[in-house]
């Protein structure tokens, strides 16, 4: 029977503060638990119902609308994963999120980056946790095998400008992306803030500005924008097009 103090802990996971305090993450889900015992990530304490939580318990733990039968805590990567200094590979395509803050987002983008092969994905420090529970659901597994960093992009971009990366990012007024000469084994795409767009400190990095043109391209368009997950999947398969 877990104490209302283990509960009072495990509740705290929601919040970045208390995944910090105590270096800790929730992953709830027979799948899920399933990909994270498959993993390399460790995993501290497990949750089963039946076992050794009731439904009752498993109802308070739980961060889900339904709870399902399994929640565990897994061990968050150390600082140097998590809080990168400003360092890039240069090899194969890579994902940069600037102040990208909705959670289902974030996991959704971080699972388009499973999907599409890129194993790397570098954080603005306005980037919703990856580590919120809301995160880890909507990746279906994809935050074990996609590295995240959480780094000042304005840092990372210098350094890959340095190194002649080319350097992408989604803009209303940029070039159709189906007529854009792109690198897809080299280079880094930028995607910005739901709302504002990309900075325009991160702006200033970025070499070849894309658009997403609406169809037909002559016509305008219905909507303001494509949500920034939309405008990811998008861009990705585009580039593994080529």
């Amino acid at each position: 029977m877990l104490s209302k103090g283990e509960i009072r802990r495990i509740r705290s996971l929601g919040d970045k503060a208390g995944r910090r305090d105590e270096g800790l993450f929730v992953v709830e889900g027979e799948k899920l638990v399933g990909e994270l015992l498959a993993s390399d990530f460790t995993v501290r304490e497990l949750f089963r119902v039946g076992e050794n939580v009731s439904r009752a318990e498993m109802e308070r733990i739980s961060f889900l609308r339904t709870p399902t039968p399994v929640l565990a805590l897994a061990e968050l990567p150390n600082a140097t994963e998590r809080e990168a200094s400003a360092t890039f590979a240069g090899d194969g395509l890579t994902l940069a999120l600037d102040g990208v803050q909705d959670p289902g987002n974030v996991g959704t983008i971080l699972r388009l980056a499973d999907w599409f092969g890129v194993r790397e994905l570098y954080c603005s420090p306005e980037t919703a946790d990856c580590w919120n529970p809301k995160v880890v659901q909507a990746t279906m597994g994809a935050i074990f095998r996609v590295r995240v960093r959480y780094t000042p992009l304005e840092e990372l971009l210098a350094t890959v400008c340095r190194a002649g990366v080319p350097i992408y990012g989604t803009f209303l007024e940029g070039e159709n992306i189906y007529d854009s000469d792109l690198s897809p084994d080299r280079g880094l795409i930028v995607m910005g803030n739901e709302g504002r767009g990309i900075s325009a400190s991160v702006a200033a990095h970025i070499t070849h500005k894309l658009y997403i043109p609406p169809f037909p391209a002559t016509a305008a368009p219905t909507s303001e924008s494509l949500n920034v997950a939309t405008a990811t999947a998008i861009t990705l398969s585009e580039f593994r097009r080529r």
